[in-house]
Order: C-alpha cells, then sequence, then structure tokens
C-alpha cells in the first residue's frame, strides 16, 4: 500500500499540477516504519520531513537534520523541524524556540517552520505572511525567508552534507492506542490490502493467459485510490468520529465484493470449464503442494490429527510434528514441538489466555494508551463450555466458551494435519468502557530480542528496558507476525488483523527466561467516538512453535491470505515462479500505462543477502528494474536474462525489487 501511495501521489502531482515532486512531507504521522528510507528513494524522492516525533512523551530526539537509514541500508536526507509544532505562526516567540531548539547549531543554520491555520487546512493567513516579511532581517532574531520545501532541502543538505544518522524507525513515544482502536477498520484496511493483491495477480494472469479477458484497469486503481483513502489519519487510527468509522466500515464491505468478483472472474477464466476441484494458492509460498500463484488439487498433508482427554481435564490434540495441551480452563498449557523436542510454553504458563486492563489515558481517549493501565490485570479463565467441536484426520477443533462483564468469547482452536502452527479463531461480543483485551503467549525462549514484521521486512526491538528509550516501547506496532527466538529455535505469533502488540521478558525460579508477546485485541475509549469497537469481532491468530524467520514470513502470508476453491478443467500453472523462498512475490500487476507490461514486485524477506531466479511462465521480450512508479532504474539487482526468459536477481537484505517484464 506505501509503494502504491507514492505511485498515485506523484501520478496525480505531475498529471493535474505538472509538478515532479522531490520530497515527502508527513508532519503528523503517529510514528514511521523503518522501511520508508528505501521506499522514499525508490519513489524517486530524495528527502523526508516530519515533526509529530516532537510530541514524544519521555525522550526528546536527538537530531534535526539527520540521515535516516532504513532496514536495508537506504538513507535518506531527512529534517525535523526544531519548532516543534506543524501549526506555526511565525510569532517571535515560536521563531526564538526553533533557534534556541535546534540541535544542529555550529553545523547546520537552516531550519524549516511549517506554517500555516492549521486543524483544517486554511492555509498561510495574511497575518502570518506579514510578520515572514517583518522578520526577513531583523536583528535578534532569525532571518525568514519563504521558499519552497525543495529549495530548502538543497541548501540544508549542500551545507550538512556529512549530518548525523540515525538507524531504523521514528517510534513515536505517544498515541499507541491508535494500533488498537478501531479493530473493523484496521480489519477492513488489512483485508482489503490482501484483497487487493490477489485480485491483482489473478487478474494479470488471466490477461497474458486467456484469450479476450479485459484486465480491470480502472476499477482496480478506483478501488486502490478509495482503500489509500482510508489509510489517512484518523481515519485508520481509529481516532475519527463514529459516522467517519461507519462509512469506513461499509466502503470497506464493497471493496471486498468488488475485489471478490474481479477475482472470482479471473480464476474462471483461467479455470475453464470442468468439474475437478482445484485450489487457488495466491501466497508466495507454495502450500499443501499447490505452487504460488497456481491452482491444482493439494497433497495430502501426512499423519492424520490425533484428539484425546488429557488427564486433568481438558483436550490432547497431536499431527506428528506438535502436541497441543488444553486444559480443564480451555488454555493452551503446552505446545510442543515434535520434530524439535522443545516446549513453546513457558513452564506454569497458559498460552491464549485472555486478561483485560482498566484502560483510562491520561489525554486522549483514542488515541493514547499510558503504561500505568498495566497496574490492575484479570486473567479470563472463567469458563462456560468446553467442548470438541470437530474431530477427524484433517483436523481437529477445541471450541472454548467464555463470559465476561457484559461480553462474551468463543475461541476455535484447531490443530491440522501437517501443520506446525495452532490456529485460534476469536469470536467476541464486546460491551466494555474504557478497557482492553489482550490476547497472551508466554513464550519459554530466552530473547534479547523480538522481529515484528514491518513493511518489507521486519525491525529488531530489545525485550529489556535498560533505557528510557527501551522502556518508552511498552506498546509497539507488527504487521503480520511477531518473532521470538534463541540461536536455532524460535516462535512466532501470528495474526490477521491485529497491529498493536506487547513484548515482555521474566527470568523464572529455574533461571529460564520467560518471552511474553500479547496481541491488543479490542479498547473501548469513550472519545471521539463512545462506541468504539462495541458489538462483534472475529479476529484470527495463531502460534508457531519451532518457526524461525522464513517461517513467521511464510505462515504470515498464509493466514492473511486463504486458499479459494473453484471447480475447473485442470491445474493453473503459475504466471512467475521464484526459486528462493527467502524473496517474497510482494505484488504482480499490468503496468499503469496500460501497455500490457507485467510487473513484479519482490523483496528479500529474512535480513540476509539473496540470489534467485525469476521464471515468466509466458514469452517475455524484455526485463528492467523500475522504480515504484515503474520507470526504469539504473539498478543492478536485475541480471540478464538466460537463453529461456529467466531473468536472475541479486538482493541485498530487506532490498524491495520491482521488475516491469516486456511480453513478447
Amino acid at each position: 500500500a506505501m509503494a502504491r501511495q507514492f505511485l498515485y501521489g506523484k501520478k496525480f502531482l505531475r498529471d493535474e499540477f505538472g509538478v515532479e515532486p522531490r520530497g515527502v512531507w508527513l508532519p503528523d504521522s503517529f510514528g514511521y516504519t523503518a522501511a520508508m528510507p528505501q521506499i522514499v528513494r525508490l519513489a524517486g524522492a530524495s528527502w523526508f520531513l516530519t515533526q509529530k516525533i516532537s510530541w514524544s512523551q519521555v525522550n526528546k530526539f536527538p537530531h534535526h537534520t539527520f540521515w535516516w537509514e532504513g532496514i536495508d541500508g537506504t538513507r535518506v536526507f531527512t529534517h525535523f523541524p526544531p519548532v516543534d509544532t506543524y501549526n506555526c505562526d511565525l510569532g517571535g516567540a515560536q521563531l526564538a524556540h526553533a533557534a534556541r531548539n535546534y540541535q544542529e547549531k555550529g553545523r547546520g543554520s537552516r531550519s524549516l517552520a511549517p506554517f500555516g491555520w492549521g486543524d483544517g487546512g486554511g492555509g498561510p493567513t495574511r497575518e502570518q505572511l506579514a510578520r515572514a516579511r517583518r522578520q526577513h532581517s531583523l536583528e535578534g532574531s532569525p532571518r525568514v525567508e519563504i521558499e519552497r520545501p525543495d529549495a530548502f532541502f538543497d541548501k540544508a543538505r549542500a551545507e550538512y552534507p556529512d549530518a548525523p544518522v540515525w538507524a531504523g524507525e521514528l517510534y513515536l513515544e505517544l498515541h499507541r492506542g491508535t494500533y488498537t482502536s478501531q479493530a473493523k477498520t484496521k480489519q477492513g484496511n488489512r483485508r482489503s490490502e490482501s484483497l487487493l493483491r490477489e485480485a491483482e495477480l489473478w487478474a494479470t494472469t488471466a490477461a497474458v493467459r486467456v484469450e479476450g479477458y479485459d484486465y480491470p484497469y480502472e476499477d482496480l486503481e478506483r478501488i486502490w485510490k478509495t482503500v489509500l483513502l482510508h489509510q489517512f489519519h484518523d481515519i485508520l487510527p481509529g481516532s475519527s468520529i463514529a459516522w467517519v468509522h461507519r462509512e469506513a466500515r461499509e466502503t470497506y464491505a464493497r471493496v471486498r465484493e468488488e475485489l471478490n468478483a474481479i477475482t472470482l472472474a479471473a480464476q474462471r477464466a483461467l479455470a475453464g470449464e470442468g468439474m475437478e476441484e482445484l485450489v487457488f494458492n495466491c501466497a508466495p509460498h507454495t502450500r499443501r503442494g499447490v505452487p504460488a500463484g497456481g491452482a491444482g488439487r493439494p497433497v495430502a498433508a501426512g499423519q492424520p490429527v490425533t484428539l484425546e482427554e488429557r488427564h486433568g481435564g481438558g483436550q490432547i490434540l497431536a499431527n506428528g510434528r506438535l502436541l497441543v495441551e488444553i486444559d480443564g480452563r480451555g488454555l493452551i498449557v503446552s505446545a510442543y514441538d515434535l520434530e524439535a523436542g522443545r516446549e513453546a510454553v513457558a513452564p506454569g504458563g497458559a498460552a491464549n489466555l485472555l486478561q483485560i486492563h482498566p484502560d483510562f489515558p491520561n489525554m486522549w481517549d483514542a488515541w493514547d494508551i499510558d503504561a500505568f493501565y498495566r497496574n490492575k490485570v484479570t486473567d479470563l479463565v472463567a469458563l462456560d463450555a468446553l467442548e470438541i467441536a470437530e474431530s477427524g484426520p484433517d483436523a481437529a477443533t477445541v471450541r472454548v466458551s467464555r463470559s465476561f462483564g457484559a461480553s462474551r468469547v468463543v475461541q476455535s482452536i484447531t490443530l491440522r494435519a501437517g501443520a506446525k502452527t495452532v490456529d485460534i479463531v476469536t469470536e467476541v461480543d464486546w460491551h466494555e468502557t474504557e478497557k482492553f483485551l489482550k490476547a497472551a503467549f508466554p513464550l519459554d525462549v530466552k530473547a534479547e530480542r523480538t522481529a515484528s514484521e514491518t513493511q518489507f521486512g521486519h525491525v529488531y526491538r530489545a525485550t529489556h528496558t535498560n533505557t528510557s528509550w527501551e522502556a518508552a516501547k511498552f506498546e509497539i506496532c507488527a504487521h503480520r507476525w511477531i518473532h521470538a527466538e534463541e540461536p536455532g529455535w524460535g516462535v512466532a505469533v501470528l495474526n490477521d488483523s491485529t497491529y498493536g502488540h506487547d513484548v515482555t521478558r521474566d527470568v523464572r525460579a529455574d533461571g529460564g527466561q520467560t518471552t511474553t508477546v500479547r496481541l491488543s485485541l479490542l479498547r473501548a475509549p469513550r472519545y471521539p467516538d463512545p462506541e468504539t469497537d462495541q458489538g462483534g469481532h472475529t479476529l484470527c491468530f495463531s502460534l508457531a512453535p519451532g518457526a524461525m524467520i522464513g517461517d513467521a514470513v511464510r505462515e504470515g502470508h498464509g493466514l492473511n491470505l486463504p486458499e479459494r476453491t473453484l471447480t475447473g478443467a485442470g491445474p493453473v500453472a503459475p504466471l512467475l515462479a521464484v526459486d528462493n523462498d527467502a524473496v517474497v512475490v510482494e505484488a504482480v500487476k499490468l503496468a499503469e500505462d496500460g501497455g500490457g507490461d507485467v510487473i513484479v514486485r519482490l523483496y528479500e524477506s529474512r535480513g540476509g543477502r539473496a540470489k534467485a531466479t525469476l521464471a515468466a511462465g509466458f514469452p517475455v521480450a524484455g526485463a528492467v528494474e523500475s522504480d515504484l512508479l515503474e520507470r526504469p532504474l539504473e539498478g543492478s539487482a536485475v541480471g540478464p536474462r538466460s537463453a529461456d526468459g529467466a531473468v536472475p536477481l541479486t538482493l541485498r537484505p530487506f532490498q524491495i525489487v520491482t521488475v516491469r517484464l516486456r511480453r513478447a
């Protein structure tokens, strides 16, 4: 989605105003992913500006002009205005504060002041412009010039080319509640992104393979723009008034319906007429023997699932790879990796433990979570019912029902044949006020850090609180998974629509370490929407014992990109194939210019160097690396095609590569 934001935003500015923007201006976003520098540069921009980091509650950010380094090593020249506001009025007090506050004094002499009548987009006022003229060259005051941001950045970079470097995410020590508030808006966004990926993949495959199939250029662009619009703050953060989120839920439902129709039409065109049952796999990895981007009959999963009563109450599920114990309270007290001989659940602990906290942030209800919420916690262990919902060779499911407050939750805990994950579908009828619902997974893993998926890779965060910087990250953002590991063995906690998480560590009496990963499921703030998250929700998450980073990537995509089943004439070969699982195909589409070229966006997913071969299932006349706007790049990641049309790739850690394939 971030790649599309740049594509459509720059395309709009170029087409409507004849402007080719050179930078990115995001003054009021609630923190910034460490993937951003690479994405900024691949969009043809060379600088970045933010202001919101000045709102951090604990630690003062140490720079105002710096190079920001992303997870892949890309750096972008960045400025963080020392005026500490994105609504500067150009008054003397604010300008004096900017001069006093500027961290780069001695090397840099320039800073930028975003001015205007904000919170409504009113723009500069006559009074502000008059102040700028008066203070252009006023003794005792900073000199004021009104100029384009490009001009400022050119001069600032020329003055201070060796500015300090900040590596990694720009974490905002505030507004952490926005990772969780309005769960249905978060879920609508995640599922829309997944459905768009799926619709583009199958529509592209059909456009190349099926005579007479028309690629839905206009529909896909319109839907993408709708989804991107809803990523605007305060919609996706969950901090808008009630009618905004009601409208968002309705919009996401229409998006789902349209994208399902596009996908089904493309798959029917590909499957042809016939009665063979085909499973379409849009995930970037082979699963159940069906190749990525292809369709066919899945192979047998392996040893069947067994289910038996557990001594002392509960059930034991096993499939030859995992042995899972659910106790009489309906909690997972053991998730044993039979292949490695390792237990995932910490001694005396219970995984999938639902916990509820009071949630009274000091300032902004929907925006914030304050650390003191942890001072009081209630474990939800009271049981209404524990029953066997399914028991067969392919899967076994234990259903657990609980009531608490004015709410009720039903969880289906499933182990499937051949799987290395325990899947948990959580249905909540939520009617709490100013409460915070978490799902805890205490892991028997000594992890000094955990990995959290972000765009096109992952970031590491410490599990300790040695400094105020680590302590301030008591709530963190992750996309499809969080991973904790010791050398050679790890555990992943996966989700289908949750972003907020927390990770803590404890040393036990036996000397072992418990690393507890918790998912933030639901909140109930009163402002600005007093009905936030009220009603029914279905949330899915999984525990993956023995998973390493590559497994987390694969299982995370699989959970978010479910298979589809259709009858047809026979298997559908993938349009594209990559021979290295570390290199993930993130998008397949036709080029925006309508010329029929196939665009493939890939990234290295494990944080190491990777070589791979991209093989196309259609005649290719040429292959070039392009930027995010699908323009040719002077890149070195794409090598010359072989005689059979295969394209060799060489990627650095977390590198994003977009390949434009010209059809013969």
